[in-house]
């Protein structure tokens, strides 16, 4: 085993499958936790990120120093409860100074379940993550500063990883419900949709709530069902348009019993729109293949080209596996690529008012320019309808 340099009395350690140790103070919950370590990049929304179900299964590096500084609020949280296993850091969670704040993240975190660790060198960490891949690691908080540093290793060893993992129905609904609140403007704040033009069903594969809004906000009734819900389930409430929103875990996994949903709304010429983990699906739907990414994208400040205009979009992201765009069948177009490392980030079909992006257009948190999506989403409903 190695050890990197810790803090005085370390009350908490990261332990990397390879045996390489990270000692730090520990906050939030005690206990242990193990999953797999991304980086995340963005320099704000530390409490959407964690909230944000595409986390489950996965601990955040937060890169930006400056965590917690700004406190929580139930506003900001993307669901009910944090899906991000646990939270590392550089420096302590400072005291909020802001005036939204509700509380502290301590507290937040202490209350919900969730382990952070501060004090780790999150330069030298993520260096490690991006030459050799996010690790399966073991997050420990003791106190009392004991811990069992071999069982913490075969821990970490033994983790089964994300691939073949299917979590959508972990972190989906369990029964459909309706949604009708927008965007948060200022200064009304939420504000409802009162005069909807279409009747969307938004498949629940971790869906969040600033996705929804963004529908509610683009003129969408939203009925939302959970991730297991079948076409006749769908078709049954004759919709306008059918949502596929984001979610953890591997999507040929999730594909198993969302592929056959999807491809039996395809046949019905319904406008179809997918996020993240629902671009996936539907890629695989189409006949594509997904892959592994080695680091995966997380931050929100991710440069993606649109290949039809020729416009960049700067833009949030969040997942660790990609579409193969080598995979793409004939009909269907990749309109999207990532400026980083060239991997996909959209399709569309060239026949139907069929699209899916890769990134996070609903942003919360990230960069705004994708707003236009869910437009062009409503666009396609109202083509549809002769509207």
């Amino acid at each position: 085993m190695s050890a990197a340099l810790s803090p005085p009395h370390p009350t908490a350690c990261l332990v990397l499958a390879d045996g390489t140790i990270f000692y730090g103070r520990g906050f939030g919950a005690a206990g242990e936790t193990v999953a797999e370590l991304v980086f995340n990049t963005a320099m704000t929304g530390y409490q959407e990120i964690m909230t944000d179900p595409s986390y489950a299964g996965q601990i955040v590096t937060f890169t930006f120093p400056h965590v917690g500084n700004v406190g929580v609020t139930p506003e900001d949280d993307e669901t009910a409860d944090p899906f991000a296993a646990g939270m590392v850091v550089k420096w302590d969670p400072t005291e909020p100074s802001n005036w939204r704040a509700t509380g502290d993240l301590v507290d937040w975190l202490r209350r919900r379940g969730r382990i952070g660790i501060g004090g780790i060198d999150t330069r030298r960490l993520t260096r490690a993550i991006r030459q050799q891949g996010a690790p399966h690691v073991a997050l420990a908080h003791n106190p009392e500063g004991r811990f069992d540093l071999e069982a913490l290793v075969a821990r970490a060893r033994g983790w089964r990883g994300l691939v073949g993992l299917d979590l959508a129905k972990d972190v989906s609904c369990q029964q459909s419900y309706r949604w009708d609140e927008m965007r948060w403007a200022w200064p009304e704040g939420y504000q409802r949709q009162t005069a909807p033009r279409h009747r969307v069903v938004a498949l629940d594969y971790g869906a969040k709530r600033n996705i929804l809004r963004s529908l509610a906000s683009a003129g969408c009734d939203v009925t939302v069902m959970p991730a297991t819900a079948t076409v006749d389930d769908v078709l049954a409430l004759s919709p306008d348009g059918v949502f596929l929103s984001n979610g953890p875990g591997d999507p040929a996994a999730t594909g198993e019993y969302a592929v056959p949903m999807i491809q039996g709304v395809l046949e019905r010429e319904v406008p179809v729109f997918g996020i993240c983990l629902g671009h996936q699906i539907l890629a695989l739907a189409l006949g594509a293949k997904t892959v592994k990414m080695g680091h995966g994208h997380h931050g929100a400040n991710h440069p993606v080209k649109d290949l039809e205009t020729g416009k960049v979009e700067i833009t949030s992201m969040n997942h660790g596996f990609t579409v193969d765009s080598q995979s793409l069948p004939p009909g269907v177009i990749e309109t999207h690529v990532s400026l980083f490392d060239g991997s996909n980030c959209g399709i569309r079909l060239a026949d139907r008012p069929v699209f899916s992006v890769q990134y996070h257009p609903e942003a919360s948190p990230g960069p705004q320019d994708s707003y236009y999506l869910f437009e062009r989403f409503a666009a396609a409903m109202d083509a549809r309808k002769g509207g």
